[in-house]
């Protein structure tokens, strides 16, 4: 069978090690009871922390989940063809949810709101109606592995690197922003925006102000767009607070023409852990865009039912209040047991104030500074210390030895287990440094052996705990 150029095209991203790690924890799945030596699903943003809050709105809110509206069923009424614009109610409780998380210093029109079936339908309908095949975005290293799926592989526009280094704690700086820029037109690609994370996806940082004036001043000036992803505006939990590129916009002076190449993206799978519902949005000042957007949308609806339930749950204000308090409290709390865990085995973090997950240093435990010895070390986590964290590389980071750990995926007692085969895993090569030098070649099968004792020593230390 022959498939079609654009099926059989390689730019999926798939055979990242992003994906791969989770092809291999699916293979051995760690589970506390059937099989505690599995791996541990570290690799995974899903917010797993405040399912009970949901559940407990649910319990004392059975008409909604019955699809009951003042005693009467509305069942055939949802189960109807819906127009694809979406319910007037859940774009009305959508956007005052979002102008919640954003501590009401800013509102957003329902109209402006197209609806999707996810960040990722977002994202690619965006890109449908911003740029035509190749022409290029500009993304700042280093970035979620996703978007080489999500931004290139139908749409066929590229993706070229900002690249933010570690030495200026990866942050966007005007200089690195005119030579991405420089690099687009040397490929002779047309650059029609930058597209960031917000907070950003992999490092858990919010931009700052001054970052996010310098992303609209040079939009502004090169006449381009850009696209904010704000899917995780709701799990910021420390200072600095979270600053949208709609707070940026509101202070400036009136530019219809730059509040028209400033676009927004949302999804409630990180704030509300909905990931399975399967509910983005666009929202964009630009009536074209808007127009163009709804039409895309047509290939990823949100079904009726999950718009109706979620309306109802989103409208409710006190809930929806206090879900977001409690919620960024579970998410600090989780956030510092990871942070403490890792430096009581000698591995420091990126300073970090959102996201759901940890942009880890192991730049100290290569065996060279290459992304050959990262992936060497990334392999050894995997498969013998039991954990799948996603490698920089995955992420095109510019320097080897970072990664990306998640803590909001798992119980208490998971993320415990995974940070003691950590500290595990880091005293073994501690102790191999000091006996018989571990970066000879010559010692790489005693390495091995002496990982698989201490996996051992680790499994039988967990069953004696359990008895």
């Amino acid at each position: 069978m022959t498939l079609s150029k654009k099926a059989a095209c390689n730019s999926h991203g798939q055979d990242s090690s992003y994906f791969l790690g989770w092809q291999e924890y699916e293979k051995n799945p760690y589970d506390e009871v059937t099989n505690p030596n599995g791996i541990i699903q570290m690799g995974l943003a899903e917010n797993q922390l405040s399912f009970d809050l949901l559940e407990s709105w649910l319990a004392a809110n059975p008409a909604a989940a019955s699809f009951k509206r003042d005693g009467d069923s509305i069942f055939r009424e949802l189960a109807l063809f819906q127009d694809y614009h979406g319910l007037p109610a859940f774009k009305n409780a959508l956007a005052q949810f979002m102008a919640e998380i954003r501590g009401n210093k800013v509102s957003f029109d329902p109209n402006n709101l197209v609806l999707t079936a996810g960040a990722t339908s977002a994202n690619e309908t965006l890109i449908f109606c911003l740029a035509d095949p190749d022409e290029a975005f500009l993304l700042p290293t280093p970035y979620y592995p996703g978007f080489d799926r999500d931004l290139k592989w139908r749409t066929g526009v590229e993706i070229v690197p900002i690249q933010c280094p570690s030495s200026n704690g990866f942050r966007i700086t005007a200089p690195a922003l005119e030579e991405a820029y420089r690099l687009a037109q040397k490929r002779n690609l047309k650059v029609k925006g930058v597209l960031v994370t917000n907070p950003s996806n992999p490092l858990g940082i919010t931009l700052s102000l001054d970052e996010l004036n310098l992303l609209v001043n040079f939009v502004d000036a090169k006449g381009i767009h850009l696209i904010s992803d704000e899917i995780y505006s709701g799990t910021v939990f420390n200072s600095p607070d979270f600053i949208s590129i709609m707070e940026v916009l509101s202070n400036r002076s009136a530019n219809t023409d730059l509040w028209n190449r400033v676009h927004i993206v949302y999804s409630l799978s990180k704030d509300l852990g909905l990931p399975g519902f399967r509910v983005g949005a666009i929202y964009s000042n630009d009536a074209l865009v808007v127009a163009a957007a709804t039409k895309m949308s047509s290939f990823g609806l949100i079904s009726s039912q999950t718009q109706y339930l979620l309306s109802v749950m989103l409208s409710d204000e006190k809930f929806a209040t206090n879900y977001v308090v409690e919620n960024q409290k579970r998410l600090k709390n989780r956030h510092e047991m990871l942070v403490r865990g890792l430096e009581k085995a000698g591995i420091s973090c990126l300073k970090s104030n959102g996201g759901l997950f940890r942009w880890v240093d192991m730049r100290h435990l290569l065996s060279s500074k290459t992304f050959e010895a990262e992936m060497e070390l990334w392999k050894k986590i995997v498969y013998d210390v039991g954990l799948n964290i996603s490698p920089g590389s995955s992420c095109h980071c510019v320097e080897p030895g970072w990664f990306r750990v998640c803590f909001a995926n798992m119980s208490e007692d998971t993320l415990d287990l995974a940070i003691r085969r950590v500290k595990s895993f880091v005293d073994s090569i501690a102790s191999n440094k000091n006996d018989d030098g571990l970066r000879c070649s010559s010692s790489k099968n005693s390495r091995r052996k002496s990982i698989s004792k201490w996996v051992l020593r680790l499994s039988f230390h967990d069953r004696e705990s359990e008895r």
